[in-house]
Formats: structure tokens, sequence, C-alpha cells
């Protein structure tokens, strides 16, 4: 008898269930579209019947850039035609059209985009009244492609720099062993003239040498030791350096700081090596006069293991054509360059973790070079990320 019951009571709990599933359902569709919307990974635009902008996911704001409440009853070609943007869509889509993994990339103030858009149409009792777009932001999967495919371009050209590195400087120590023992023999019977084409030679040997110390950190770096340090301390040592250098040029070096920057993971000689190195290049590129400011910022919120530090030039900047080879090895802008500088950076900063792009107008270049983070541990992160106030520098 009690078996009969719990199975009668069952029976109309079922019952029950599937009277409210529809509103169950409809619960349920609601959360998950609510939560779509909210999704911080996802960007979405929502359309009507006439092509227009319903709704926008803060997403694809952040993704799109702009205020997207203002989006809102525009027709999506003009929205994109509004923000330069090449759709890889139209308004087929409201006839079924639906599509996958399309691409969208575009670059704005210099910062290069990539996105894939999947769309279809929304159909409610047989007719087609909007459709959805969804976009996925691929950026830093194609940043990480492309830095492995310069990784290992880079390090095809090493290997063969290296064997050559290596055949030049044995003759090279010899001859620059001869030429110092001629001139010590100029000097000491005064013959003026020999004196100063042995100093010219030994000049021109002391920069082959340089190069081939080039080469030989292009295709190996040093040993990378790694440990956990404020960004602010590394700039303290450098900044003196990168002051001299400004002051013969008459330009202004600002720095500015950034206190609440967590501690970060790199070798500090080899970050000190970079920093420099872009420091002094912003410099020769500015020539006589112009501003120079390196400062301290977070990664940003799709960076937040990283800290980034920025070296920002008031120069003529750099042609759109040159971008896309100014890390490559031996592509130089410069009159004297080696085109070894940019490689040897991005090498160096791929050694540590980090990541190292530009962005170049008329009104100047920023090099910005992001430094990973040191993993949050029990103790949490130390206070006072900047070393030292602005007025010191």
């Amino acid at each position: 008898m009690g078996d009969k019951r719990q199975q009668q009571g069952a029976v109309r709990a079922v019952v029950q269930w599937r009277g409210d599933s529809r509103a169950r359902r409809d619960h349920f569709v609601r959360l998950f579209a609510d939560r779509m919307l909210a999704d911080e990974w996802t960007g979405v635009l929502l359309l009507d019947a006439d092509f227009r902008i319903v709704e926008a996911n803060p997403m694809a704001g952040g993704i799109f850039g702009g205020d997207r409440s203002a989006w809102a009853g525009q027709p999506a070609d003009v929205w994109a035609e509004t923000l330069g943007l090449p759709l890889p869509f139209g308004r087929s889509l409201l006839q079924g059209e639906a599509f996958r993994n399309r691409k969208l990339a575009w670059s704005k103030d210099g910062v290069s985009r990539e996105v894939v858009v999947d769309g279809d149409a929304l159909v409610s009792g047989g007719e087609v009244i909007g459709a959805y777009l969804l976009f996925h932001d691929v950026t830093p999967w194609m940043m990480l492609e492309e830095q492995v495919r310069r990784s290992d371009r880079l390090k095809m050209i090493g290997q063969v720099a290296a064997g050559t590195a290596h055949e030049i400087r044995n003759p090279l120590t010899a001859i620059k062993g001869f030429v110092q023992l001629m001139k010590k023999s100029f000097d000491e019977r005064q013959m003026t003239k020999e004196q100063e084409y042995a100093h010219i030679v030994l000049s021109e040997l002391d920069r082959v040498q340089e190069l081939v110390g080039e080469f030989l950190l292009l295709s190996k770096s040093k040993e990378t030791k790694l440990s956990s340090m404020r960004l602010g301390y590394v700039m303290r040592e450098m900044m003196p350096m990168l002051r001299n250098e400004a002051t013969l040029h008459d330009i202004v070096l600002l720095y500015e700081t950034k206190p609440d920057l967590p501690p970060v993971l790199a070798d500090k000689e080899m970050l000190k090596q970079v920093i420099l190195n872009l420091g002094k290049n912003a410099i020769e590129a500015m020539g006589k006069g112009g501003r120079l400011l390196i400062r301290e910022r977070h990664g940003g919120p799709a960076l937040s293991g990283f800290v980034a530090v920025e070296v920002c030039d008031s120069g003529p900047g750099i042609p759109k054509a040159a971008l896309d080879r100014i890390f490559d090895p031996f592509y130089t802008t410069k009159e004297n360059g080696t085109g070894l500088g940019l490689s040897i950076c991005q090498r160096i900063v791929h050694d540590l973790g980090g990541r190292i792009s530009v962005a170049s107008s008329e009104a100047g270049t920023v090099f910005t070079v992001l430094i990973p983070c040191v993993p949050s541990g029990p103790g949490g992160q130390a206070s006072g990320g900047g070393a030292f106030p602005r007025d010191d520098v």
C-alpha cells in the first residue's frame, strides 16, 4: 500500500514538473542569455530585422572601443564604417546565411587586433526577427604565433651568425694584436701620420669586434637569472646613464612611476639592457631636442599577469612599411646601424617570458615591454612598486 502511494506521488510530481517546464525553460534561457551578455571573453551584438543594433555587451565595447550605448539604433554596416571596420558579413545574414569563424582584422592607432566572428539569424514563429553576432578576440593567440615564427627565424639566423662570428673573431684578434704592436712602434719613433692611421684601424677593429659580439648574443643569449624585483629599482640604476645621453642631445627625459605595481620576475641586467637600448634608439631618432617619456603601468585586464614599461619619444615616427620588419635581424633604418639592436631586445624579452611591441605615428613612437609579474603566493604582493618620485629624474 505504501509503495503504491509513493508511485502516485512521483507521478504527480512529474506531471507538475512538466506543467511548469515551459516557465522553467524560459527561466533557464533568460539566465543563459544574461550570462552570455555579461561574458568577459565573448563580444555580442544583437540586430533587429532592419539590421540595426539592438544590444551590445561590455566585451563588444572593449573589443571595438567607443561608447556602446551610442550604437543602439545604428545599422550595423554604418556602425562598422564609422569605426573603420571591414565587416566580414552583410545583410544576407537576415536571410538565414549563417557563418562561423570568419576573420575580422584591423589596426587603430598602430595597434592591431584580430577577432573571429560567428553569426546567425534569430527566428520566432517561422519569421526572421533579427540576428546575433559573436566576436571572439584571438589577438593574444595571433601574437603568440607571430612570436613563435619570429623566434624560429631568429634562431636559424643566429646559428648562421654564430658560425660566421667565430670564424671572424679568431683572425680579428691576431690582426688587432699586430696593429697594436705597429702603433707602439710608431709611437716610439714619433711617426705622427702612421700613428693616426693605426688609431683609425684599431677603432674600426673595435667596431667589428662589437658587431661580432652582437652576432654571438643574437645566436645564444646569456644565461637568464630570474629573480623577484621591483621595476622601479631597476629603473633607478639605469636612469642616470640614459639621462646623460639625453642631456647631450638637448632632450627632456621624464619618468612616470607607478607605486602600486607588483614585483616582476626578470633578470635585472638583461632588463636594463633592453630599456637602455630602447631609450638610446629613441634619443637617436629625435636628434637634437625633443621629449623622452618612460612610464610604468599595469598590463591591463587582458594582461593582468604583466607589468608594462613604455618608452615614448616625440620623434618623426617609424614609416608604416618598416613597422612589420622593425624586429627582423639586420633590418635597420639608420645609416650606420647593424639592425641587431631591436632583434636582441626582442630575444631578451622573450627569454624573460615577456612581450615587446611598437606603435608609431607622426607624433612619435611608443615601444611597450611587458614583463611577467611574480606569481601570487601566500604572502601576497609587496607594496611600493615605484622606486622613487617623479622629481628625482
